[in-house]
């Protein structure tokens, strides 16, 4: 079997149901995971992303990695993955990973030597500045978790970029020799199995001064290159956008078919809310016109939940107000300008209205993700009061006595749902 081509099947991306799991939640291991393959393929996932399983300090939950090129050992080995990937391909299904480009943890070997001295050869494979005061008209995105996006480094008196939790310091694409060893990722993970790259952030790749350094012309370039790199050395091999803007911005990520292969439609999921809340989901037509007109070999990811927040930048600021009094009234899911809250959660585990939405989500042309637990109702969990993060109370551990008592019943909602990916 081409471990880069099921079946040899084309385009494999544009009706994908994807699948997307912590390892660690939902059975513990690698090993644990390839034994629960079966109900995977029950529910009638074609595709697994797989969130962060790398080696990591685990400040964000694996997003801040100190190996690209591991598997966390809490997880198991690179061997128990290469098994997972084989009996996962054995059974039709496909693996896409995070490819994380925006930052390195800051106990990654490569920014341990730059930040110890201003002259060695993993110095500019990071941004520094002397003052802390380049690039002022990039946003702060996790004000709730820093005070700003430069943070002081002792060792060389001066200050290094962070777009997300200070502990992720920003990769400098800028350089070629961090795109040379990121292509050795990706070769690394392609010629184990891998699928596919969920591109984490790739909107804040570039900065660039006097911008937001958001979807910069520089940044299209930039995955646009990665794009003909994987282009010119494997087959079918697929990049999803993690971008979050309006939908003819995000639409640009597609390029000409030369770019991403998928995005996903955070318009949507945001207008889903307000939808939701009004009890009326004919809302979401206008976005899903919207949505037309795109690449023959690209595709929209349809999704109700994922592993972050939902983003609320492109509802009205009238509209945000409607959905956070709505849902949140109690301010327990804000995160930034985004809500934290899992589908269960919003309709109350009410199965019927769940079924509904599922319904119509399938119903809208493209890839379709499914956020395990999703199909057995699986709501937030409580946090400490101390946790500042309130989006790792959408990241449980999964309920297998929920999973197979549901599995039992020909009614039930995991029923149902695979009834809706199997029509």
């Amino acid at each position: 079997m081409d471990k880069n081509n099921i079946n040899n099947k084309e385009k494999w991306w544009k009706n994908a149901v994807i699948y997307e799991v912590y390892v660690d939640k939902f059975f513990g291991t690698f090993n644990g995971l390839t034994q629960k393959l079966d109900y995977l393929k029950f529910l009638g996932v074609n595709c697994i992303h797989l969130l962060p399983f790398y080696p990591s300090p685990m400040v964000d939950d694996g997003y801040d990695i100190t190996d690209y090129m591991g598997v966390r050992k809490d997880l198991g080995t690179i061997d128990d993955f290469k098994e997972f990937i084989k009996n996962a391909h054995s059974m039709g299904i496909r693996v896409i990973v995070d490819f994380v480009l925006n930052h390195t943890s800051t106990q990654h070997p490569w920014f341990i030597k730059a930040r110890s001295s201003v002259k060695n050869d993993k110095r500019d494979f990071y941004l520094w500045d002397k003052t802390g005061t380049g690039y002022l008209a990039l946003l702060n995105i996790f004000f709730d978790l820093k005070d700003r996006n430069w943070i002081y480094n002792e060792p060389t008196g001066d200050y290094y970029f962070a777009t997300f939790y200070p502990e992720q310091a920003d990769l400098n694409w800028n350089n070629p020799l961090v795109f040379s060893e990121m292509m050795r990722v990706l070769d690394f993970w392609v010629n184990i199995g891998v699928d596919g790259f969920r591109l984490d952030a790739a909107a804040h790749l570039i900065k660039k001064e006097e911008t937001a350094s958001e979807s910069l012309p520089e940044t299209h370039a930039l995955l646009k290159k990665i794009r003909l790199y994987l282009d010119q050395n494997y087959s079918n091999i697929m990049l999803l956008a993690e971008v979050n803007d309006k939908v003819e911005k995000i639409k640009e990520y597609f390029g000409a078919g030369d770019e991403c292969h998928l995005a996903y439609n955070f318009p949507l999921r945001a207008k889903m809310l307000l939808a939701l809340k009004r009890k009326d989901l004919t809302l979401i037509k206008k976005i899903v016109r919207e949505s037309s007109d795109i690449p023959e070999n690209c595709a929209w990811v349809i999704f109700a939940g994922h592993h972050d927040e939902i983003p609320l930048k492109t509802l009205s600021e009238k509209e945000r107000e409607e959905v956070f009094e709505y849902f949140d009234p109690q301010k327990k899911y804000r995160f930034g300008k985004g809500i934290s809250i899992r589908l269960a959660t919003i309709l109350g585990g009410d199965a019927t209205r769940i079924i509904e939405v599922f319904k119509t989500l399938f119903d809208i042309p493209g890839a379709h993700i499914i956020y395990y637990g999703d199909e057995i109702a699986t709501e937030n969990e409580l946090l400490s009061l101390e946790e500042k993060d309130n989006r790792r109370s959408l990241r449980p551990k999964f309920n297998w006595k929920k999973a197979y008592s549901q599995k039992s019943d020909a009614k039930s909602l995991l029923n149902n749902i695979v009834n809706i990916i199997r029509k």
